[in-house]
């Protein structure tokens, strides 16, 4: 592990990280907000720190390591949650808390989707736009952008993708090189946003809104310009489209790639990840129009258009809202809820535990229910028709049996911070699986909480953001020895 080499590409990623703090002076100019000179002081500061840690390490080479990449995954996440926190902290603009600013850029980059703030109508538009940039940045990851970047400072990347790369299959690439490879998935990444905007824009919304709703929505983040998030519109058309870019956002980025390169959807529908995906979404929708329509909560059309949207929004963990489904009745909170920790697909935008591992885990307990029938049969677990190995096998149930440790460890330490138990257990479900609301007084924003009980979901949205063990295994002696 070569930590001097960490320093200095973490060095050059930040100066390219600064660099995002421009457009929003753009924004701030073509306002008339007054917010210019926030941005411009943050992307000084960036700058110059990353420059400073380059230039005092800037004669070292060396070939990076798996080591090497968790190291500058982790470091390059946690400071730009740093960083990503300056606009927010300064006094010329919101005069955030520290413990504020770092939760709000934490859950920015993350694609969290959870707010510390109250008034977002009222506030300029550079500070909303940069709040809704900061979710496109962390929806693909940035550190993906930087590989296709690094290769052309001599600094290889395939070691950061891996680390980086969400979902329990990490290691194959779409392309011979990687820097091909992540300009492949920005390039559609960055397709699917313009066409996103385009339709929001035709179906009402302002061209400032629709650019940053579009952002919000193909990374599946949640941030909103108004408080009332898509409800704010009361369109069905605006919700449709919204459903339809989450869905698509939540399907494995590998899948688009082929059905670009092949002009085909022949993949998807032989998907067995993106099938039981689909299924579950359209499972959980008649279930919740079902009692909703029931406990006359809606009439028959009302009932069935949300229940849909917030199925799709909370599922994919986008966190979109067009009605608070924490005081809806019967158990919809709860199913609503559960739903995100199964999340989207792996390699897409989404947080939770992805829906392949669950999928394997579903399959690995109905092989375990064969083998009491048939003891000595032989029932491999197949995915696409391939079998998946051990490795695979333990992979997966490795991952859920340290996400529940977790999980239970974060509830203990919020409820410590005097949360009640439902919302302890909802920050940290909507945390961990970056979802972003969650219920009983975190149900529409985290404002009323400690400050301690604010950085430690920042520490929760990083776990979820990273799949825990590439956070984790930091805290690991072994991975600091040679």
């Amino acid at each position: 592990m070569h930590i001097e080499i960490a320093i200095k590409v973490l060095g050059v990623l930040l100066m390219m990280f600064s660099a995002t703090m421009l457009p929003p002076v753009a924004v701030s100019l073509l306002y008339a907000d007054n917010m210019q000179h926030i941005f411009l002081s943050a992307f000084a500061i960036t700058f110059a720190v990353g420059f400073v840690l380059w230039l005092i390490f800037f004669r070292r080479k060396a070939d990076m390591r798996i080591k090497d990449g968790f190291l500058i995954t982790v470091f390059f996440y946690l400071a730009l949650g740093v960083f990503g926190a300056l606009p927010f902290l300064d006094e010329r603009g919101l005069a955030m808390s520290i413990p504020d600013a770092l939760f709000e850029s934490f859950s920015g980059l993350t694609t969290t989707g959870a707010t510390v703030i109250v008034g977002l109508d009222h506030l300029p538009e550079s500070l909303l736009y940069y709040r809704q940039q900061l979710q496109w940045l962390g929806g693909m990851g940035i550190i993906v952008l930087a590989v296709a970047i690094l290769p052309m400072l001599g600094i290889g990347g395939m070691q950061l993708y891996r680390a980086e790369t969400p979902g329990p299959v990490k290691d194959s690439k779409l392309t011979p090189r990687i820097k091909e490879t992540a300009l492949a998935l920005w390039s559609i990444y960055l397709g699917l946003t313009v066409v996103c905007a385009f339709a929001y824009w035709t179906a009402g919304m302002s061209g400032f809104d629709a650019i940053c709703h579009s952002f919000s929505t193909i990374a599946i983040g949640g941030f909103s310009t108004h408080d009332a998030s898509i409800g704010y519109f009361d369109s069905p058309a605006i919700e449709s489209i919204a459903i339809v870019f989450m869905i698509i956002a939540g399907i494995n980025f590998g899948l688009h790639f082929f059905a670009l390169k092949e002009k085909s959807v022949i993949h998807y529908l032989r998907d067995d990840e993106v099938r039981f995906y689909l299924s579950i979404l359209l499972v959980s929708s008649c279930v919740v129009t079902a009692v909703l329509y029931a406990e006359s909560v809606y009439g028959g059309g009302t009932s069935l258009r949300m229940a849909v949207f917030s199925v799709v929004s909370i599922f994919t963990t986008t966190g979109f809202a067009t009605a608070d489904f924490a005081e809806w009745p019967n158990m919809l909170p709860y199913l609503i809820f559960f739903g995100a920790f199964t999340g989207a697909c792996a390699g897409s935008t989404g947080g939770g535990m992805k829906v392949i591992r669950v999928m394997l885990i579903c399959k690995q307990g109905l092989r375990e229910v064969h083998r009491l029938i048939h003891p000595n049969a032989i029932f491999p677990v197949k995915v696409n028709h391939r079998q998946m190995s051990d490795q695979v096998m333990e992979a997966v149930w490795g991952f859920f049996s340290v996400y529940v440790i977790v999980f239970l460890f974060m509830q203990l330490a919020l409820i410590m911070t005097g949360l009640d138990f439902v919302t302890a257990f909802s920050a940290v479900g909507a945390t961990l699986n970056n979802l972003g609301p969650g219920l009983g007084t975190v149900a529409l924003n985290y404002s009323s909480i400690s400050d301690v009980a604010k950085l430690l979901l920042c520490f929760t949205m990083a776990l979820g953001r990273l799949e825990i063990f590439t956070l984790l295994v930091l805290f690991s002696p072994m991975f600091w020895r040679k």
